[in-house]
């Protein structure tokens, strides 16, 4: 069983960046791998970004490749979520997934079977 806790979101202006962070309850952390889902308001969760296990990959969705930057630190259970140059579309609540495997798989919410609670970013323009 894993326990994730989000943190970091907040209110700020287009162009400005976040951190998102993510702690794992998890006697063996590095054998989960970890994604970031969002969802706004109306429509469904979507794929942010992924890391393996390990640390060694990572995976972005398009809309976010070169602004967001996806870390782990295994020794702290902690995963992060930088997030630059940020958009108005980018407004979702923010959530942390693990999967006990070391790939991230295909970036599917259903890959993921535990969940953080979610932490509100909105971006205003």
């Amino acid at each position: 069983q894993v326990q994730l806790a989000e943190s970091g979101g907040g209110l700020v202006q287009a162009g400005d960046s976040l951190r998102l962070s993510c702690v794992a309850s998890a006697r063996t952390f590095s054998s989960h791998a970890v994604g970031w889902f969002r969802q706004a308001p109306g429509k469904e969760r979507e794929f942010v970004a992924s890391i393996s296990g390990i640390g060694t990959s990572q995976y972005y969705a398009p809309s976010v490749e070169g602004r967001f930057t996806i870390s782990r630190d295994n020794a702290k259970n902690m995963v992060w979520l930088q997030m630059n140059d940020l958009k108005s579309e980018d407004t979702a609540v923010y959530y942390c997934a693990a999967r006990p495997a070391e790939h991230y798989g295909l970036g599917y919410a259903f890959e993921y079977g535990f969940w953080g609670q979610g932490t509100q970013v909105t971006v205003s323009s």
